[in-house]
């Protein structure tokens, strides 16, 4: 039998973003924390690199604003860049009374006894300014909050999980727009439960796995996103997806990233023949930047119809290998590949979603109730391009700002009341799950092979006759059988890829990660892409 719950705040996403939100929030109220497979599932986890904040005497506001305004391609929000990179020090601090292991500083190595923990640079930084735990930050940023989240008896934590859709006043036919809360399908006895809410927060991270490749973990389906357009919020920036260059490309291997330091100790990428490439695109040829090896990739692949390119290490000894690159080397040999003597199959991997739901400095969507945060969310933070290390920092900084928020408004809200219960009396159980598979593979192809890393208008308008087909078949099929994760997943992702084919469409130009062959060139004047759903505002 399906349930009603009730809580004072309810966060859809267990990453570092909701887990933070949670955290700050105050100890009497009542946070329900889902997450739809386990706790450990999202990108945090597995995030290796750090968080940017200006923390040594040596760095300040202005250098790290101005680094991040270069790096977005002149379509950050300044006002936004600002708030972040403002309230980074409060934020770091908090992780750091939270008990997160950063790499401490060798203490002969300080100077003028400044920032005890250890800061690296990384691309589009002009200081050392991201703290770090060794190559592991995100396990051990997660692996903190998660167990400091334990210790609250106010926070439950619940896996498998499955939010379906957003409860609003509107939807409901009352009048307002308020967010009253969500319906959740619970994994583990296939019943939709409604979920009563104060306060709904979505932290779900972002939509990398509408591509055929990915970094992300599986559950990257843009849930969040497409929730909030259903319910009538306006998104942003949906064109702009980060590519990392280097994936492995194998069939049991999902995600494992190639790191760029393989590259850069002299690894050299080359054609199934053997042949170098990398030159004929970049007088810095293998050492050029990120979205330009992904483009050059992505461009021979096209030209010769072939799965994958070849990153190869192996003529360096292989002590040297085994020694600068000990995961890496592990992972392939897993894999039946040992890179001191063979190259390493890799194709670019969809890695970042720099837009989504259009929110203020506090969270707050265009629906009162409502607040996202995290990967889910468009701040303006990140422009057309997102710098290193910027990511978590938001989580962070907009966690806590959310929270505030919600603080701020507890004496004005009462607990929703009378919400319906999920009506699954007109569907039927599917024989059909080859349906939503090849649906499922035929959307994360057309995806890849024409929203991909190099855009054409042809393309596009292929791509947008084929998700609005989909689109409608998906409808039907949503209509008629009971919900499971696939369907729910792959709803989403169907939502979130036209909202990301409309967006490209309307950017007339290439700007950061929009690359498009038919508009080669820079607008005089950067704009935000703000798509308005049909509901907004009437």
């Amino acid at each position: 039998m399906s349930q009603h719950f009730q809580h004072d705040v309810l966060v859809i996403g267990s990453g570092a973003a909701g887990l933070t939100l949670a955290l700050t929030l105050p100890s009497h109220l009542n946070i329900a924390v889902l997450s739809k497979a386990d706790l450990s599932n999202g990108s945090t986890f597995w995030a290796q690199g750090g968080v940017a904040a200006v923390l040594d005497d040596t760095d300040t506001v202005d250098s790290h604003v101005e680094d991040t305004l270069v790096a977005g391609a002149g379509l950050c929000r300044e006002d936004a860049v600002r708030f972040t990179v403002e309230h980074s020090r409060a934020a770091i601090q908090w992780l750091i009374d939270q008990g997160v292991p950063f790499t401490r500083e060798d203490e002969n190595a300080r100077e003028d006894g400044g920032f005890e923990f250890h800061l690296t640079r990384e691309g589009g930084h002009s200081h050392r300014r991201i703290i770090h735990a060794a190559d592991a930050t995100g396990a051990a940023i997660f692996n903190t909050l998660l167990e400091q989240a334990k210790k609250r008896p106010n926070i439950q934590l619940l896996e498998q999980r499955v939010a379906v859709d957003l409860i609003t006043e509107r939807k409901l036919g009352r009048d307002g727009q308020r967010c009253l809360g969500a319906y959740v399908l619970n994994r583990d006895n296939g019943e939709v439960d409604t979920c009563h809410a104060r306060f709904t927060v979505l932290a779900s991270g972002g939509a990398a796995k509408v591509y055929l490749y990915t970094s992300n973990p599986d559950g990257a389906c843009g849930d969040g996103i497409a929730m909030a357009w259903r319910a009538g919020c306006r998104v942003g920036n949906l064109e702009f997806n980060q590519f990392h260059p280097t994936c492995l490309y194998h069939p049991q291997a999902k995600s494992f990233l190639i790191t760029e330091a393989v590259r850069g100790e002299g690894g050299l990428l080359r054609l199934p023949n053997g042949e170098r490439f990398m030159q004929r695109f970049h007088p810095r040829a293998e050492l050029a930047p990120r979205d330009v090896v992904a483009r050059a990739i992505d461009h021979e692949m096209k030209r010769l119809g072939v799965d994958c390119v070849y990153l190869d290490i192996s003529h360096k000894p292989a002590e040297f290998v085994k020694s600068h690159f000990p995961t890496v080397y592990e992972r392939c040999l897993h894999f039946g590949i040992d890179i001191t003597r063979e190259p390493i199959p890799v194709v670019p991997a969809a890695h970042y979603t720099c837009g989504g739901v259009v929110v203020d400095h506090h969270g707050r969507t265009d629906i009162p109730g409502l607040y996202a945060i995290g990967e889910t969310s468009f701040t303006g933070l990140h422009g057309a391009n997102r710098m290193a290390s910027n990511s978590l920092l938001e989580c962070f900084v907009y966690g806590r700002s959310a929270a505030e928020d919600i603080v701020d408004q507890l004496d004005q809200v009462e607990m929703p009341i009378d919400l319906p219960t999920w009506d699954a009396s007109q569907v039927t159980d599917s024989d059909e799950d080859v349906i939503i598979a090849h649906n499922w593979d035929e959307l994360r192809r057309f995806m890849w092979d024409y929203v991909g890393i190099v855009r054409t208008n042809k393309r596009l308008q292929r791509a947008q006759h084929r998700v609005r087909l989909l689109l409608s078949e998906i409808d039907e099929f949503y209509s008629n059988y009971k919900v499971s994760r696939d369907l729910i997943e792959l709803r989403n992702l169907a939502q979130v890829a036209e909202l990301m084919i409309r967006s490209a469409m309307q950017r007339h130009e290439s700007r950061g990660l929009h690359y498009t062959l038919d508009y080669p060139d820079l607008l005089p004047e950067a704009r935000d892409t703000i798509l308005v759903p049909p509901t907004f505002g009437d």
